[in-house]
C-alpha cells in the first residue's frame, strides 16, 4: 500500500471513530503550552525597561512591562512592591481607578511590611478620591476615601503618608458639608422648614469644622425666627458666639430682627 493510500485510510479511521474525547466523554482539551519562565538576567532587563518608562510617563507601555514582571518576579523578589506601586500608578495616570486601587491594596495588604505599603494606601484612597470629583456626585466614593485614609492613620500612624491623609480627609469633608448645605437650601428655597432644619443640624455635628458650618448656623437661626423657636435660637446663637462669633452674618443673625433665610450659597463657596 502506498504512502497515500495509508494517509486516507488512517484519515477515515479518524473520521468513523471521531474525535478525541476526555474521562467524561467531552472533547478532550489540547495540552496547555507551557511559556518558559524568563531567566534571572532578563528579568532584570524587563526590570530596568518598566522602570525607565515609568519614569519617562509612558504610561500604557510601562504599564505592558510590569504587567508582565508581575507574572516573571520569582517568590520574596524585593522589586515586587514597587513594581505594583508602579504599575498602579500606570493604571491611574490612565483613569482606570478601580484597577488602581487593587494594586496599590496588593501592596498594602500583601506585603504590608514593606517601607511603600503606607504610601499605596493612602494612594488607594486617592484613587478612591478621584471617582468623586464634584460636590453633586454620588458621596460613595467619597466615603470609601475617608474610610481608607482612616484606615491608613489606624495602621501606619506617624508615618508620612499618614500626616498628609488628615488634610485629604479635611477636603473630602469640607465638600460634603457643602453638599448637605446646598440640599438644605433647596427645602428653604421651598420653605420646607422642618426638612431643611434636619440637614443644616445634621451638617453641624458632622461637619463641626467645615467652613461652610457657621452659614449654615446662620441660615438656621433664620429658620428658627421665622417659627416662633427663640429657646433654639438662643441655643444656636450662644453656640456661634463661642464657636464663630467673627463669621459672616453671626452678630447680624444673632442680633437683628427675624428674616427669611437667604437662598444663595455664599459667594465664597459658588
Amino acid at each position: 500500500m502506498t504512502r497515500l493510500h495509508l494517509a486516507a485510510f488512517a484519515a477515515l479511521v479518524t473520521a468513523a471513530c471521531g474525535p478525541a474525547v476526555n474521562s467524561r466523554g467531552g472533547p478532550a482539551q489540547p495540552a496547555p503550552v507551557q511559556l518558559a519562565s524568563a531567566s534571572a538576567g532578563q528579568v532584570d532587563t524587563l526590570w530596568q525597561k518598566a522602570d525607565q518608562l515609568f519614569r519617562h510617563g509612558k504610561w500604557g507601555d510601562a504599564q505592558a512591562a510590569f504587567e508582565r514582571l508581575n507574572l516573571e518576579f520569582a517568590p520574596g523578589d524585593p522589586r515586587i512592591a514597587r513594581a505594583r506601586f508602579e504599575l498602579a500608578e500606570c493604571y491611574l495616570e490612565g483613569k482606570s481607578h478601580l484597577q488602581a486601587v487593587r494594586e496599590f491594596r496588593r501592596v498594602s495588604d500583601d506585603l504590608p511590611g514593606d517601607e511603600l505599603a503606607p504610601e499605596a494606601l493612602l494612594r488607594a484612597g486617592d484613587a478612591y478620591a478621584e471617582l468623586w470629583r464634584r460636590p453633586e456626585l454620588d458621596p460613595t466614593y467619597a466615603q470609601t476615601a475617608i474610610q481608607t485614609y482612616h484606615e491608613l492613620q489606624t495602621r501606619y500612624p506617624g508615618t508620612a503618608a499618614a500626616r498628609r491623609s488628615f488634610g485629604r480627609v479635611k477636603g473630602i469633608e469640607d465638600l460634603l458639608a457643602f453638599k448637605q448645605y446646598e440640599s438644605a437650601m433647596y427645602y428653604v428655597k421651598y420653605k420646607a422648614y422642618d426638612s431643611a432644619i434636619i440637614y443644616f443640624k445634621d451638617l453641624a455635628a458632622t461637619y463641626p469644622r467645615a467652613p461652610i458650618t457657621p452659614t449654615a448656623l446662620v441660615q438656621l437661626v433664620g429658620i428658627y425666627r421665622i417659627l416662633g423657636y427663640q429657646e433654639d435660637v438662643n441655643d444656636t446663637c450662644g453656640y456661634l458666639g463661642r464657636t464663630t462669633p467673627s463669621a459672616p452674618g453671626v452678630s447680624e443673625a444673632c442680633a437683628g430682627p427675624s428674616a427669611p433665610p437667604t437662598p444663595a450659597a455664599p459667594g465664597a463657596h459658588g
